[in-house]
């Protein structure tokens, strides 16, 4: 029996950073990246290293540029993690299984620390191929919290609920963290949203960048308590409303507004030196060709609203060295509004 499953990279549409910090929020998956893993039985528990893992290089010049665009892990840390994680969360439910052993092996499309997911994706995809391979049912509810304290606990990386939300449901999903959701239930109220998307550009650097950094000063501040950061995110938990409500009117216009919004708050929190150069002048290509912008994550990579002008947007960021594609996702408009 061979077993694989598909997860799709995702799009912090509105509201993020502040999924971490008690926040709001609305994510949606699209197609053009993804990543998957493959498991069968086998008489030994292997993994399979992916070509991310390389561990062979030409020349010393060579293995340079590989940990400069790729940093020093691929996929086999995140795969051990989730297998040692799954198998804890079994016995702590009391779950028995099966003497048995498989190989696995991931593959994955998503450009690497560009904001899209890209760690949970795999993840994602792991523990779903363990869960149907052991006969495991663990509650979707349930499962971005497994998933997010693999990454935190085991790997420490810093993130919050939102990609695995939507990773683990799909679709467009509405998500409220609040703190007293959070506290009584263990976990944030979660809404499938069944409503059509505009056109959107994705934008993204050759070279990512993890989030870490971002994420752990933010979060030093506010366990501070600083006032400013207190607001921003309060802000931010608002205008994730208001984009719903736009997304269910289909106010396009107003929702470009707020992704606008979003940005300058994100930025007023943390200043144009953590923003970094490269990534506040891919906002600025997309506002100088009259598209709203704002990250799809932690930095990296930026989404934006496609205002028949993508051809526009496709040189101007081709000039500055920047890849770009247009989302493809399956939430699109009747055609009577195209």
């Amino acid at each position: 029996m061979i077993i694989k499953k598909q997860t799709k990279a995702r799009i912090g549409l509105i509201g993020n950073p502040s999924d971490a910090f008690y926040g709001k929020t609305i994510a949606f998956l699209f197609d053009n990246f993804s990543a998957s893993c493959t498991l069968w039985e086998s008489p030994v528990l292997e993994i399979i290293p992916n070509r991310e893992d390389r561990l062979k290089f030409e020349d010393i010049d060579d293995l340079v540029q590989d940990v400069r665009r790729k940093g020093y892990y691929g996929g086999v840390r995140l795969i051990k993690a989730t297998i040692k994680k799954f198998r804890e969360y079994c016995l702590r439910e009391g779950i028995k299984l099966p003497r048995k052993n498989f190989s696995i092996e991931y593959d994955t499309s998503i450009p690497r620390g560009v904001g899209l997911g890209g760690s949970s994706a795999i993840i994602t995809s792991v523990l779903r191929c363990l869960m149907d391979f052991y006969q495991v049912q663990i509650p979707p509810e349930i499962q971005p919290n497994l998933i997010l304290s693999i990454e935190k606990e085991e790997l420490n990386i810093q993130a919050g609920l939102q990609d695995r939300v939507v990773q683990v449901l799909g679709g467009i999903v509405y998500m409220d963290f609040s703190k007293e959701i959070m506290e009584r239930q263990g976990y944030g109220k979660y809404e499938k949203l069944s409503v059509p998307l505009p056109d959107f550009f994705l934008a993204f650097r050759n070279e990512g960048e993890e989030s870490g950094k971002f994420h752990s000063n933010l979060k030093f501040r506010y366990q501070r308590g600083e006032r400013e950061v207190l607001k921003a995110l309060r802000e931010l938990a608002e205008i994730t409303t208001q984009a719903k409500d736009a997304l269910m009117r289909r106010d396009y216009s107003t929702l470009g507004e707020l992704m606008d919004l979003n940005f300058e708050l994100r930025r007023k929190l943390v200043g144009d030196e953590v923003i970094g150069e490269r990534n506040l002048e891919m906002i600025k290509i997309a506002r100088s060709l009259g598209s709203p912008a704002k990250f799809s994550g932690s930095g990296g990579g930026v989404v934006g609203l496609i205002r028949d002008n993508f051809e526009e947007l496709k040189k101007a960021y081709r000039q500055k060295g920047y890849n770009i594609v247009k989302v493809q996702h399956r939430y699109g408009r009747m055609k009577s509004e195209e």
